[in-house]
């Protein structure tokens, strides 16, 4: 692994700190390292499991997702980036005939749930004099990367595909990222990504090990939300994993602390436009099926068109683990749910309205009943769409 332009490398982490980077396939570890992304056989990498808080370890007066700073893998003199990420309302709603609970992830500084990973990962790389990154994203994860860079004061170049929305390209651009266009597709974007990496510190909210233990805060909130408990289900949308990673390992550390008696079912829609992971889950398999002849089509929900999300194993895993399962959502439901949603006030983009949308899959199912405590999550605002918005808006999706 390359090393990277920084201007002074410090010590990753003591010993007080137990934990290390694990390969959840090769079962390899290494230790704790922010700079190191992958393993040396080129797998994805986890953080080992943490210590869940306990209510009384919460920093009730931090109105943060750093209220949970003892859970998170960096040493206890590293600067949190913070922008106030976290602490998003929990909305409680009737759809279709369940009551449920909205988590509204856009009140995130930068619009979208990428802010709880970008938190933690730019804390930690920011912690190890790192002064330029790369990250590759359709949108909402290069923005937010982009927030978190300027907040730390470190250059960011993002790498989006060429038929990304304006708005996100925008914003990631105003926080004075240098944005780059790569021509093709979400899949193309993320190879030349790998490319560069080999020559500059790698931010990927898809790869690095950290962006996760951010993500994983959403388990912990939700617990608090509902007064330290867990719900029955938590039902969000997937395109690379890292609101499902980041639940399985939230929720698994509070239930091998005590802290909850089950873990809740993850129930996970992706486009039926673009379902590698539904493919894969519903056949079965553990490693990527063929896609359907012509292959997977452009979607309204950008956020999750990846063809070859890199966790998928691990994500398919965590989902049987709890017992969930997966849905996969025509575009016309998709549309229909964005209005749906519009007509109570919640703003949400189509990658969002996606897991509004697979709740009346479910409940069609029978996996969803009335009486359960259900959590939806609601990735991102519609704000960061135009472009989809206004052809659902119109009608004409």
């Amino acid at each position: 692994m390359a090393e990277s332009p920084l201007a002074e490398r410090h010590e990753p982490h003591g010993p007080h700190d137990p934990r290390e980077l694990r390969d959840p396939r090769s079962a390899l570890r290494y230790p704790l390292d922010p700079l190191r992304w992958r393993g040396d056989d080129g797998t994805p990498l986890l953080v080992s499991l943490g210590q869940a808080p306990a209510p009384g370890d919460i920093a009730l007066a931090d109105r943060s997702l750093w209220r949970y700073r003892a859970a998170l893998p960096l040493p206890p003199e590293a600067p949190g980036i913070s922008l106030g990420e976290g602490c998003t309302p929990l909305l409680e709603r009737t759809w279709s005939g369940l009551d449920v609970g909205f988590k509204l992830e856009w009140f995130n500084p930068s619009g979208s749930f990428k802010d709880r990973g970008s938190s933690v990962m730019i804390s930690a790389l920011a912690a190890q004099g790192v002064r330029h990154v790369l990250e590759d994203s359709s949108g909402n994860g290069g923005s937010s990367v982009a927030a978190y860079c300027a907040a730390a004061g470190i250059d960011a170049t993002i790498l989006v595909p060429e038929h990304t929305s304006p708005a996100k390209t925008l914003q990631a651009t105003a926080y004075g990222a240098r944005v780059t266009e790569v021509p093709g597709d979400r899949d193309a974007t993320a190879a030349e990504a790998l490319r560069r990496a080999e020559h500059t510190v790698y931010a990927s909210h898809n790869w690095h090990p950290y962006f996760l233990e951010g993500t994983k805060t959403l388990a912990y909130e939700i617990w608090e939300d509902l007064g330290f408990r867990a719900p029955d289900a938590v039902v969000t949308v997937v395109g690379a994993g890292s609101t499902v990673l980041g639940c399985d390992l939230g929720f698994t550390e509070l239930l091998a602390a005590g802290r909850i008696a089950a873990l809740p079912r993850l129930l996970v829609a992706q486009p039926a436009n673009c379902a590698p992971l539904h493919a894969a889950f519903h056949a079965g398999a553990e490693a990527p099926v063929p896609a359907p002849p012509g292959g997977w089509r452009p979607t309204l929900a950008e956020g999750t068109a990846i063809k070859e999300p890199v966790r998928l194993p691990e994500v398919l895993a965590a989902v049987r683990r709890s017992g969930g399962t997966m849905a996969a959502i025509p575009e016309e439901d998709i549309a229909s749910a964005v209005r749906r949603l519009a007509a109570t006030g919640l703003y949400a983009e189509p990658t969002s309205a996606t897991a509004a949308a697979a709740v009346d899959v479910f409940a069609t199912r029978g996996e969803l009943r009335p009486g359960g405590t259900t959590v939806v999550i609601l990735t991102g605002s519609a704000l960061k769409a135009p472009t989809a918005m206004t052809t659902i808006v119109k009608g004409a999706a």
